[in-house]
């Protein structure tokens, strides 16, 4: 006997895995009693939990004894030895898989509610259970997660018999484990408690992770196409699970999609359950001209042309759209925000549902403003004069729903401690709010 129960291994396992915590690592706990497991392991790391829902295949007359396992995305593990063995006829073995996989699509259903599985491309996958016996379904969650686009695959279990990393036929690439002990018939008799694990129990482990970690968020690079081949604009798509609107970020002059400002804010959105744009407006080639970088009309029609394109995009369909510009990305921003305009940039008129700006420069904007119609918040650092005055200017020429919010104590970068935190708790209440007004069908519109 090893462990009082499945908390206390999942402790001593978190353990022997103090080496990942540096590491952007996801866990995945096998359901059912791999998950408690896991979820003590993932709150030692710090690390998101979700689950691989796999299935063993019992031997039909002897159901403790695994002659395969199946797992999600049509995986499928035999054994052929036991197969041979046991004389496991084909309807039988179909019979048995057809049960198990039932079981495994309403478990899936049960435990995600309707979420999708966590992304796993290209990041390293802590796999845990709550002990390796026959190692079927682990090789099943191996091949799963790697099917997923794992880039290194860590599986970890308290006990396991000695020998039993051959047992995962080279599918893990990391394998961890306290206690390898002789004598090994089941994985229960080496704790003291190991009653079942309830769905209710996985289901209230895997909200509590969510609490804690804020919610999944879907990363990927993308390109936005300019019209009559101008090119490509390139940008980075974050929208968390169960998203309520996104927002597209124009950044600055001198700046981009890898601003650590905007990259600070669109992190603190994600948190709060909005997605993110973040793009060029200008392509890599026209990026050398600064010229353009204060072409407010031609930087607003790309900024429409983006708002158009997201709003195509499966992973925004429907969603509310918002715009956060900062410095002359902001001005871009109002110029879009008060009508059509044109095809300088390949825009239509696209609009938003809200606006933020972050000591932004309206005065390249302030022949349009009066005619801006989405509700603007306006971000200014207390001790950025120049700035502060021209949105002051700003304001009493804006007619639609705005809000003016001196920083205390920061300049034009917002680099002071905490300023930037406020501004992103700024931004996310504004978003959120305005969000929950409009309905996607009049949030994003063309040629108003």
């Amino acid at each position: 006997m090893y462990f009082t129960d499945r908390t206390d291994a999942g402790r001593r396992l978190a353990a022997r895995l103090g080496h990942l915590a540096a590491l952007d690592v996801t866990v995945l706990g096998l359901p059912r009693g791999g998950v408690p497991v896991a979820a003590e392991v993932a709150d030692a790391l710090g690390a998101p939990l979700d689950i691989c829902v796999v299935r063993k295949l019992g031997v039909p007359y002897r159901p403790e004894v695994a002659m395969g396992a199946i797992g999600e995305g049509g995986v499928r593990v035999l054994n052929d030895q036991v197969l041979r063995d046991a004389r496991v006829a084909p309807g039988d073995l179909a019979a048995v898989e057809e049960r198990e996989r039932a079981e495994l699509e309403r478990r899936a259903r049960r435990y995600r509610g309707g979420r999708r599985p966590v992304p796993l491309d290209g990041r390293t996958v802590l796999v845990v259970d709550d002990g390796l016996a026959t190692g079927a379904t682990a090789l099943a969650a191996c091949r799963v997660v790697r099917a997923r686009g794992a880039a290194r695959i860590v599986f970890a279990v308290p006990v396991a018999p000695r020998g039993w990393t051959t047992r995962l036929g080279g599918e893990a690439d990391e394998t961890v484990c306290v206690h390898t002990p002789d004598g090994f018939a089941a994985v229960g008799q080496f704790y003291e408690d190991f009653s079942a694990t309830s769905d209710e129990e996985v289901v209230a482990r895997l909200a509590h992770s969510r609490a804690v970690h804020g919610p999944v968020v879907r990363e990927s690079d993308v390109r936005l196409p300019l019209p009559e081949g101008g090119g490509t604009l390139a940008g980075r798509l974050a929208v968390p699970e169960d998203a309520h609107g996104v927002v597209l970020f124009a950044h600055g002059s001198g700046s981009g999609r890898h601003s650590p400002r905007n990259r600070a804010v669109a992190g603190a959105l994600n948190r709060a359950g909005l997605g993110t744009l973040l793009f060029d407006l200008l392509t890599e080639d026209e990026a050398a001209d600064r010229r353009l970088v204060f072409d407010t009309p031609m930087l607003a029609g790309r900024l429409a042309r983006a708002t158009e394109w997201l709003a195509a995009e499966p992973a925004a369909r429907g969603l509310p759209l918002g715009w956060f510009g900062a410095s002359t990305g902001a001005a871009a921003a109002l110029w879009a925000a008060a009508g059509p305009v044109g095809t300088a940039g390949g825009g239509t008129g696209a609009r938003p549902a809200a606006i933020v700006s972050r000591g932004g420069r309206p005065d390249l904007a302030h022949e349009r403003l009066a005619r801006v119609d989405a509700p603007t918040l306006l971000v200014v650092g207390g001790r950025d004069a120049l700035v502060l005055d021209l949105n002051r200017k700003a304001q009493a020429m804006l007619r639609c729903e705005n809000r003016l919010e001196v920083v205390p104590g920061a300049t034009h970068l917002f680099e002071e401690p905490g300023a930037l935190e406020e501004v992103a708790e700024l931004a996310a209440s504004w978003f959120t709010g305005h969000f929950g007004r409009r309905t996607a069908a009049s949030d994003v519109s063309t040629g108003r």
